[in-house]
């Protein structure tokens, strides 16, 4: 049954209104507290049900008054075997001495005080009493924070926190998700009192006051198992939705969900039911994702062992027949997740831990998480930076130390553990028993890249802190992540993380050096693009936006180019990259052109199956063709859970002979020795240079010979293919771990040549998997030039100048006057070599000149 409340109420239970000695109009006149009176408005009336239990709440409660006679109250004639009081105690001073102090102090909760005693009266002339003490039976009407009842609850009932969006303290409390639901204006305790005479007809209740004031507001009576106000631990089940009913994960105003209810417990969330293919799951791929159930969900509960859930069509099911493992029409209970187990992640040539990625699951599909980490992690933006990553938001995975502790169910469990490209992922299945206490997964290395002097960088990560960016680095495989402080109009974030000259786990600060964090900038503008300095030493380069929303606050003026970022960050000895290129699509085409960018940013975001955009290599090609080198490097822009760490990737190689540092890693990047990827790896020479090499041929060419070797233990690859000025002149065929060749290929006129790779998992569309920085090769000491992709480039240019000239909030007109120039020397610089190769072209009309009138 519901109650008018809308709380299911349990049906072994009852109640009758008592008939009291005071209205609750009159408790003032009566002589409580003012607190009490100015609660006993909000005190609840009716028909009511708290936790599960009926009250009937009538006009008059009774006032067990200090100094005043008994008052007994009559009952119907009832046997029970449970009888749970809703009362509450006034308010009651603690004496203080002048100083403000108080001697043998019981707290303002009064402990242990005695309050009233209670007398059961029986129909056979015998009474049962009971002492009443403050904050054990029961409490105050406001208590102080921290002052609660240990043998009674609120009559609220705890639940989950429906998860909308709020401002200020209530945006960090939802994230919670759960409440105790105590901080009431009138709080009713409840306390249940068994009786020790249960097969006694039970006829009326008699209170004798002790000290203070305590207002009986209901009593409700019947059987139960245990203490009908302790439930038990979480528990899981499987729901079976009728036939067409979608799922509605929304909570209520109260946290209930519209699939179902529990009287003497709460549900604690719905989730879709993920489901996994158990059966081949060790020959499944890393990170692969579950079916989702259209017509099941997951429910997480606790109650008590007695509790019914209440279903839509007003059927219950007994909570104990999921306790006793039996599955019924429309519930079927999942193993309970009980035993304590220590999972170990360690390198088999070492036996040491290392940081790796976890994901467990048990027979149901349930994910099974650290005790230190969410049960129910949180995606959104900016809301939370734990060490997680969720696939879609369906598979759950957590990053860890080498070692974690995890509550496991009894029966198969299925992990899965990653480390980076260089280490063959590992799917096992576990059986979990009464005697394991511990799991040792080991990991190893298949794939020498890194002996081979190559590491791992993300240039790209938001708002983690930085250990848990070393953390998620490390058990990525990412020996270097680059966490990007900015500003998001009128929101800083990571600008406290900056100092301009630590590299978090690097040997002088107390690390391993083998991976390590630095903070950086992403400096934005909305409409001119975005610019990431990394590595750069000194002062942050301030301001980190401008001109305006989204990135920049309201009212911001257009104050500083990408163009002058860049040359602060190289003053300052860091390395400029241009972030998920080619957008915002406007002035990086300045700053390349200028030559003051090092790298284009290949960007993944959370899309493990995207593969690199050919949009965003081609726009790359545009500069290539027009001989401008800019190193590829891969970051993924993480903002939330939902990306995790290395997505795709750089690979830069370190100069022979030189250990790793991140001062080196930069060196490398500014060489463009580096390709990037998400998966596939590569070794490529062409005539023995390395990549980001430039070469030079005489007049007529000749052949060129690029030797290449590629291998991947994770997305399978199909196929290599040599690009030339951006178009595909070669290509191959290549087994899905390895493979090695060589392409020929007759170079005639300047050229640029670079490596990519197709690869695609069994159930996935092909992509681009990995691409190479090029090498550069002039013939005849003609440089390369386009003429049409360097009209575009040009375009941009203009574009920038245009956007300066007409509506972007205008600085001061010295600022202003030197961002032109700035433009307008790349513009110059651009027009003057399309002029002297004989380029027509059409300016826009801020850049038209005499020559093309």
């Amino acid at each position: 049954m519901t109650a008018e409340n809308g709380d299911s109420r349990h049906a072994d239970f009852r109640s009758v209104a008592l008939r009291g000695n005071v209205p609750w109009e009159g408790l003032e006149e009566a002589g409580v507290s003012a607190a009490m009176t100015s609660a006993a408005e909000h005190a609840p009336r009716g028909d009511c049900v708290f936790r599960g239990l009926p009250f009937r709440i009538g006009a008059r409660p009774v006032l067990v008054k200090e100094g005043d006679r008994p008052r007994k109250v009559s009952l119907p004639s009832v046997k029970a075997q449970w009888i749970v009081f809703a009362h509450v105690s006034d308010v009651r001073g603690t004496a203080r001495d002048v100083h403000g102090f108080t001697q043998n102090s019981t707290g303002e909760g009064h402990l242990a005080e005695s309050a009233a005693e209670y007398v059961l009266l029986y129909e056979d002339g015998t009474e049962e009493r009971v002492e009443i003490r403050r904050r054990h039976q029961l409490g105050a009407v406001q208590p102080r924070w921290g002052e609660n009842c240990v043998e009674a609850v609120v009559h609220t009932k705890p639940g989950p926190i429906r998860q909308e969006q709020h401002s200020g303290a209530r945006w960090g409390w939802t994230q919670r998700r759960a409440t105790s639901n105590d901080r009431v204006p009138w709080i009713n305790w409840l306390w249940a009192w068994e009786n020790p005479h249960p097969r006694k007809v039970i006829t009326g209740v008699r209170f004798e006051p002790r000290s203070g004031s305590v207002v009986v507001s209901g009593i409700s009576w019947g059987k139960a198992s245990s203490n009908p106000l302790r439930w038990e631990s979480r528990r899981k089940a499987i729901l079976r939705l009728p036939k067409g009913t979608p799922f509605e994960p929304t909570l209520d105003g109260q946290g209930r969900s519209p699939h179902l209810d529990l009287d003497l417990g709460a549900v604690i969330w719905v989730s879709p039911h993920t489901v996994y293919p158990d059966t081949a799951w060790t020959e499944g791929y890393n990170n692969r994702l579950p079916d989702v159930s259209e017509g099941d969900v997951l429910v997480e509960y606790t109650c008590h062992p007695d509790a019914r859930f209440h279903l839509p069509s007003g059927r219950t099911v007994p909570a104990s027949r999921l306790r006793k493992k039996e599955k019924t029409r429309q519930l079927t209970p999942v193993k309970a997740a009980d035993q304590r187990v220590v999972v170990r992640v360690i390198e088999t040539c070492s036996g040491s831990p290392v940081a790796a990625k976890l994901h467990l699951h048990g027979e149901a599909g349930e994910y099974l998480p650290p005790l230190h980490l969410h049960r129910i992690p949180n995606s959104n933006w900016f809301e939370d930076y734990s060490p997680e990553f969720q696939h879609c938001g369906l598979h759950r995975c957590v990053y860890v130390d080498g070692e974690t502790e995890v509550r496991l169910p009894l029966g198969k469990v299925y992990l899965e553990v990653s480390k980076g490209f260089e280490i063959r992922p590992i799917r096992q299945v576990y059986s979990v028993t009464r005697a394991t206490n511990e799991i040792v997964v080991e990991i190893e290395k298949v794939l020498p890249w890194r002996e081979s002097g190559w590491v791992t960088a993300d240039t790209h990560v938001h708002f983690l802190s930085p250990q848990t960016g070393l953390l998620e680095g490390a058990a990525e495989g990412v020996n270097v992540v680059n966490l990007l402080a900015s500003q998001w109009g009128e929101l800083m974030t990571n600008a406290g993380d900056f100092d301009g000259r630590t590299t978090h786990g690097a040997v002088t600060t107390g690390g391993d050096g083998e991976y390590v964090l630095r903070v950086g900038t992403e400096n934005r503008h909305h409409v001119l693009g975005h610019i990431s300095l990394v590595g750069y030493s000194g002062p942050m380069i301030v301001p980190m936006t401008s001109g305006g929303p989204d990135e920049s606050a309201l009212g911001d003026p257009v104050e500083v180019l990408l163009t002058e970022w860049a040359r602060a960050c190289r003053k300052q000895g860091g390395v400029v990259v241009i972030p998920h290129f080619p957008n915002p699509r406007l002035e990086h085409a300045a700053t390349i052109v200028e030559g003051d960018a090092d790298a284009v940013e290949m960007t993944s975001w959370g899309n493990l199956y995207g593969g690199i955009d050919p949009y965003s290599l081609s726009d790359w090609y545009r500069y290539l063709n027009n001989g401008y080198l800019t190193a590829a490097v891969a970051g993924t822009d993480k903002m939330s859970a939902t990306t995790a760490v290395g997505t795709i990737r750089t690979y830069a190689r370190m100069a022979a002979d030189e250990p790793f540092t991140y001062a080196a890693w930069m060196d490398a990047v500014r060489r463009a020795e580096t390709f990037v990827s998400y998966g596939p790896l590569m070794e490529v020479t062409v005539d023995g240079r390395p990549l980001g090499s430039r070469m030079a041929l005489p007049k007529g060419g000749g052949t060129i010979e690029v030797n290449w070797s590629v291998a991947s233990v994770t997305i399978p690859m199909t196929g290599v293919e040599l690009v030339a000025n951006g178009e595909v002149v070669d290509g191959a065929a290549v087994d899905a771990e390895a493979s090695t060749g060589t392409f020929r290929v007759k170079v005639e006129r300047s050229t640029w040549l670079a490596l990519l790779i197709r690869g695609h998992y069994p159930d996935r569309p092909e992509i681009i998997a990995a691409h190479s920085s090029p090498v550069m090769i002039e013939v005849g000491s003609i440089p390369l030039y386009n003429g049409p992709d360097a009209l575009t480039i040009l375009q941009q240019v203009e574009g920038a100048l245009a956007y300066l000239d007409t509506i972007g909030t205008r600085a001061e007109d010295k600022a202003y006057k030197r961002m032109r120039m700035v433009l307008t020397g790349a513009h110059r610089k651009l027009h003057n070599r399309m002029h002297a190769e004989g380029v027509f072209h059409e300016h826009s009309v801020t850049e038209d000149h005499a020559e093309h009138r």
